[in-house]
């Protein structure tokens, strides 16, 4: 169902505080809080006595002591204390995770400790470049399974349609696509050229006139997504184009962490290219993009309802061929992944 070698978005760093705290990701509980001397620590959520959430319980001397009888934890998730004196069982010991902090979010790695790399974290030019500016929201709850918004971000013919008063133009309606497969996932791009920009666009771009659009939608394994949009003046865009001075280009970072099957939480934050210390700018771009992902969430939180609740087969258009390629490799690296695990008898 998901691929547990991976790094996933626990939350953002601000929501880890001094103070214990459940956290869902990919069917787990687990407990994390933050240490005195900051750094973020994840174990698994239940005490082994009983099953207790850990995150009942609560902090003592930087370890976990749960609220039933007192079992206490270090960080590495191993009993240091408990009840009744005497030896400590070797079973008294919960799971960690391997936890970082980068970008202002808490990744998790929810597979084999021994192989994670932060290295492995996606790369992400231009956030902490001072010329480039950033907007971000607060998580979105999905009542959808991770793959619909996976889906939803490889498909730039949706925005015609859902997103009609921000993001979407006659245009997005009908330009072919282009498909490319690279190692880490794969991308559904287009340029759209000598046209309107949508209504979205129009409050921020630097010139006046048609434009030449870039629809770059890519999805990285197991579910990263960057959506680069660029609109430069009419005759400067295309592969080959020079782009003018006054080309804008913002690239939307985006999450999806499965905490169930049939649920997600959305973390995504956008840089751009102009006015890096605009706060009004941010702002506005904030709000806006907030609300265009809450058309998305009405419409794919219906989805699932109408997929889980199918009487018949649903169909697959030419437009969804980067989301098909996608899922089928998806698909095959968690299944590598169970035989490897099966393998060495985990």
């Amino acid at each position: 169902m998901f691929l547990k070698n991976a790094w996933y978005v626990a939350a953002w760093s601000s929501e880890i505080v001094n103070d214990l705290q459940q956290v869902k990701v990919l069917g787990e509980k687990i407990c994390m809080f933050r240490r005195s001397d900051g750094e973020v620590i994840a174990m698994e959520d239940a005490c082994p006595h009983r099953k207790l959430p850990l995150s009942k319980g609560r902090i003592k001397d930087d370890n976990v002591e749960c609220g039933y009888h007192g079992l206490t934890f270090d960080c590495a998730g191993q009993c240091v204390w408990a009840p009744g004196g005497g030896r400590i069982p070797s079973a008294a010991r919960v799971r960690p995770y391997p936890v970082h902090e980068k970008y202002g979010l808490v990744w998790i790695w929810m597979g084999n400790a021994a192989i994670a790399d932060v290295e492995d974290i996606i790369d992400i030019p231009n956030f902490d470049d001072p010329s480039w500016g950033i907007n971000r929201g607060a998580a979105m709850e999905l009542k959808c399974n991770y793959l619909l918004m996976c889906d939803n971000l490889l498909d730039p013919t949706h925005v015609a349609w859902v997103h009609q008063s921000s993001f979407g133009s006659v245009q997005t309606k009908d330009a072919p696509l282009r498909v490319t497969k690279t190692d880490e996932g794969i991308i559904v791009h287009r340029w759209m050229m000598d046209h309107e920009p949508a209504p979205f666009y129009k409050k921020v771009v630097a010139f006046e006139g048609n434009c030449d659009r870039l629809q770059h939608y890519e999805v990285r394994y197991p579910s990263h997504a960057l959506i680069r949009a660029v609109f430069t003046p009419a005759g400067t865009g295309g592969p080959e184009g020079p782009l003018h001075d006054d080309t804008f280009i913002m690239d939307s970072y985006n999450f999806m962490t499965p905490t169930t099957e049939s649920e997600t939480r959305y973390y995504w934050f956008q840089l751009r290219n102009i006015r890096p210390d605009d706060e009004e700018l941010s702002k506005m771009m904030s709000e806006d993009v907030r609300q265009a992902f809450e058309e998305d969430r009405a419409v794919l939180d219906a989805v699932q309802i109408g997929m889980t609740e199918k009487t018949s087969p649903h169909i697959d258009l030419g437009i969804d061929a980067g989301q098909l390629r996608f899922r089928r490799q998806l698909e095959a690296m968690i299944a590598e992944e169970a035989l490897v695990d099966e393998k060495m008898g985990n």
